[in-house]
Formats: C-alpha cells, sequence, structure tokens
C-alpha cells in the first residue's frame, strides 16, 4: 500500500508539473469545464425552480443532489481520462505492451498515467452549491449526515470508476476506437435527480445493474432522509466493493484475452 501511495504521490507531482507547463491552457480548461456544469445547473433551475416539489422532494433538495452529484463525479473524472482513451492510445496503437512490462498491476498504471486535475473545479462548485442549497433544506444536516455524504464521495467516485473499468475491459475483446462508453455515461445525468421521479424499470437499472443510483443518490437521500433511506446506506459499500470485484476480475480475463500488437 506504501509503494502504491508513494506512486500515486509522484504521478500526481509529474502531470501536475506537465499541465502548470501552459497555465493559460490548464485555466481555460478549468473554466471550461466549470461553464458546462453551470450551464447543467441552469437547466436543473428552468426545469424545477418554479415547481414546489417534485416526486416530494422540494427544489433545495433537488439543489442539494444536484451539488453533491458534482463530488464523486470530479474525483472520478480525474482519473478517467485513459479509461476513455484506452482503445485508441494503448491496445491499437500497441502502448500496453509497455505498461505489462513494469512490475505495477496494470490498471492501477492506467488509471494515474494521466490525471484531469481541472475536474477539480467541478468539486469545488459542488460545494458553492451545497452551501447555497443548505438554507432551503427542511432541516439542518446533522454530524452523521456530512460523515454520510463523506462516504458517499468516497465510494460513489469508486463506483463510477468501476463501471467504466468493466466497460473498458471490453476493448480486450473489441477493439473500437470508441467504444460503448459514451452511452453509458449518459446515464450518469438520471443519477443526479431522485430516482422517485422514474419509472420502475429505470429505477431498478440505475440502483442494480448500473448502480449510478448509489453512486450519488442514495447517499444524498440518506442525508436529507436518514430513516427512509438508511437500508440504501448500509448497502453502498456492499455495492461498491461487488463493484470493484466485478471490474478486477473482468479486467484480469482481458489481460490473459490480450494478443501483443508485435509480430
Amino acid at each position: 500500500m506504501r509503494r502504491h501511495v508513494s506512486l500515486f504521490w509522484h504521478y500526481f507531482l509529474q502531470y501536475a508539473k506537465i499541465r502548470l507547463e501552459h497555465r493559460w491552457d490548464f485555466f481555460i480548461s478549468v473554466l471550461t469545464m466549470t461553464l458546462a456544469t453551470v450551464f447543467g445547473l441552469a437547466v436543473v433551475y428552468l426545469i424545477f425552480g418554479r415547481t414546489q416539489a417534485v416526486a416530494g422532494w422540494s427544489f433545495g433538495e433537488l439543489l442539494f443532489l444536484y451539488g453533491f452529484s458534482l463530488l464523486p463525479m470530479s474525483v472520478f473524472n480525474v482519473v478517467s481520462v485513459n479509461l476513455y482513451q484506452f482503445s485508441d492510445n494503448y491496445l491499437i496503437q500497441g502502448k500496453f505492451d509497455r505498461v505489462l512490462l513494469r512490475p505495477v498491476h496494470s490498471l492501477f498504471q492506467i488509471l494515474f498515467e494521466q490525471l484531469r486535475l481541472e475536474a477539480l473545479g467541478d468539486a469545488v462548485l459542488g460545494l458553492a452549491i451545497l452551501s447555497v442549497a443548505m438554507p432551503f433544506l427542511p432541516r439542518p444536516l446533522s454530524g452523521a449526515a456530512w460523515l454520510v455524504l463523506a462516504l458517499g464521495v468516497v465510494c460513489g467516485a469508486m463506483i463510477y470508476t468501476a463501471v467504466f473499468v468493466v466497460l473498458t475491459s471490453v476493448s480486450f475483446w473489441v477493439e473500437d476506437r470508441v467504444g460503448i462508453m459514451p452511452p453509458v455515461y449518459n446515464f450518469i445525468q438520471f443519477g443526479r435527480y431522485p430516482l422517485d421521479i422514474y419509472n420502475g424499470f429505470i429505477r431498478v437499472l440505475l440502483s442494480w445493474i448500473i448502480p449510478f443510483g448509489f453512486a450519488t443518490f442514495y447517499p444524498a437521500a440518506a442525508a436529507l432522509r436518514f430513516e427512509q433511506y438508511v437500508r440504501y446506506l448500509w448497502l453502498l459499500p456492499v455495492v461498491t466493493a461487488t463493484s470493484w470485484f466485478i471490474a478486477l476480475s473482468t479486467w484480469n480475463r482481458g489481460i490473459r484475452a490480450y494478443g501483443s500488437t508485435g509480430n
């Protein structure tokens, strides 16, 4: 563990130096991502801002759910760059052989060789939205609720990563430059709103098949309405561990199926 933490720190420092070498490019990237999130927030206001409640959720609660959803998503976006580009950069261009020659797990290298540090701007915006939503909540959050939210950020980022590791692993069998990630990525938007507003199929899909509901909605809902959603809170570590078990199993099977691009 100490070795991997040290490696991560060196990956982080090296990539930070590279990104900050061109500071204006970095700040423009931060501004672009922040503006995209602000436009998404504006859509939420246009849809829900003029209503008293949606499926029993007040606008303040909806705003809180949206703000919280940015936190695990921003952490995931920091480490997900190579997952989106894996098939093209590593398999089709033949860079994955270099990864396999190093005495470190291949998935660790893929996740941390390239970081998107500008994605942390969404976390700052998410915290700002939470602070704005706080006065409009039906009741103030307790200390335990904040611990629930902290656990939700960690588990949510891990769930997102696990799901997309599984999708990335498909590239070992089907070498496609785009892959199947884009359509699944769009489902993340559904997890930012109360699952109560969807039909039964969508709720099952986002809870038990692609568990984006556990990445965002259920932790925030448990912080707001503990008695109603406490059972999902107990399931959160189970879903996280199961997601990573499936992800690592699929990745390792893909490694065994991998054929080098050499002669």
